[in-house]
């Protein structure tokens, strides 16, 4: 479908949500996201050295108000598992601003390979993910 026009793939997308949901993987993300791949590519130059407890997430953003629009990404750090930390984003605790008002859904399958790793370099690949995602070309909210 790369290449598709965007309605065909949400159509497309739907009709798979309706006949296999309970089959589908919780990193394929729910919509069409055009700049998917460049996520892939600039997460992966990402690794960290050791294990430890904390995760680094993804989080679509809906811009369709922006001019850059219609989506950006939210970078961050937490020592809960992602899509625990963005159901508390989006009920209030410790919640980002960005994330609880815009919040999509998570991304997980760009860092499914920084999981559970060391704090200084959780805090550090956060910070420099979202600068380089920031320098590919998307709208980044978070990533202190």
């Amino acid at each position: 479908m790369r290449g598709a026009f965007g309605a065909t793939i949400e159509q497309a997308l739907a009709a798979l949500w309706r006949s296999a949901a309970a089959t589908v993987p919780e990193w394929l993300p729910m919509r069409h996201v055009d700049f998917l791949p460049t996520v892939y590519e600039v997460s992966g130059r990402f690794q960290a050295e050791r294990r430890g407890r904390h995760n680094i997430y993804l989080v679509l953003l809906d811009f369709e108000d922006r001019d850059r629009g219609p989506y950006g990404v939210y970078v961050g750090m937490s020592h809960y598992p992602p899509a625990q930390r963005f159901d508390q984003h989006k009920a209030g605790i410790r919640a980002a601003g960005s994330v609880l008002k815009r919040g999509l859904e998570v991304l997980t399958g760009p860092t499914l390979h920084l999981q559970r790793i060391a704090r200084l370099e959780a805090r550090r690949i956060e910070a420099q993910l979202a600068a380089a995602l920031a320098d590919a070309g998307l709208l980044v909210e978070g990533g202190h």
